[in-house]
């Protein structure tokens, strides 16, 4: 039987990783590896600076006190896995929320995938628009389940479609399942950013700040190819966004350029 870990940056007791869970439970073998809290944005990030401590919740289900998605991904691989029997594939999420644009480089969903695939294993971001995650405990994952459900049986029939340190985001819009158009391919689109720092102050006056969310505003890439939509368009027209992303973040068309530059 395949072999599927399991992750996310929304913690281990997330709805949206249990419902993951329950879609793939019927086709894989399915080991949780999950945060022990939220970890949103918080990146690629590895804690070294401390230890980690697996605590076992139920058969291969784990939580990782105070440990980040890419924590939870890295030891999972090298510790709860023998290296013979790696699991087939790693899937992050459901995050709760969107992770498009820009936004991978914040996401600890993201980081969750990344870590996979440089530890050699074929991985998925999956995230699931809403309008507000404080009600995801009562939120419908039923198009996601139906839509990682069909991608991952398509990789164990077809193989994973992409090449080493790469994975595939997807982002699920915020419709009912009838209501799906289907799949797109798409690219990252411009996510648009603004000030959303709350300046307070405590009982003894001192300020601090809360970082608040942004819209979901974004613009369309100018140099985005002709058949090839953004990640943002794509949800916002009713299609589920698959988005193929690579760990290389080269410039590769201003390599000549930066040769005259500085004169090479």
């Amino acid at each position: 039987m395949k072999r599927i870990l399991l992750t996310n940056d929304d913690g281990f007791d997330s709805s949206g990783l249990l419902a993951l869970k329950d879609a793939l439970k019927d086709i894989a073998q399915v080991m949780v590896v999950a945060p022990a809290n939220e970890k949103s944005a918080c990146g690629h990030g590895l804690t070294l600076t401390r230890p980690l401590s697996f605590v076992r919740l139920d058969d291969d289900f784990y939580k990782l006190e105070d440990g980040t998605p890419s924590d939870c991904v890295y030891l999972a691989l090298n510790t709860l896995y023998q290296s013979s029997c790696k699991p087939d594939l790693v899937i992050s999420g459901i995050n709760l929320g969107s992770n498009m644009g820009e936004d991978i480089t914040y996401s600890g969903t993201a980081a969750g995938a990344m870590e996979a695939c440089i530890q050699g294993v074929p991985a998925i971001a999956i995230s699931q628009l809403m309008p507000d995650k404080n009600r995801s405990k009562h939120f419908d994952f039923s198009l996601a389940k139906e839509c990682i459900y069909e991608i991952t049986e398509l990789i164990f029939t077809k193989g994973f479609p992409l090449g080493e340190r790469k994975f595939l985001n997807i982002n699920i819009p915020h419709i009912k399942p009838k209501e799906c158009k289907g799949y797109k391919i798409t690219q990252m689109g411009y996510r648009i950013y603004a000030d959303n720092a709350h300046l307070h102050r405590n009982p003894r006056g001192q300020e601090y700040y809360w970082l608040g969310l942004h819209p979901l505003e974004w613009e369309e890439r100018s140099d985005m190819p002709h058949s090839y939509g953004s990640d943002f368009k794509a949800t916002h027209e009713h299609y589920v966004s698959i988005t193929p992303i690579k760990l290389d973040m080269t410039s590769y068309e201003d390599s000549s350029s930066l040769c005259e530059w500085i004169r090479l």
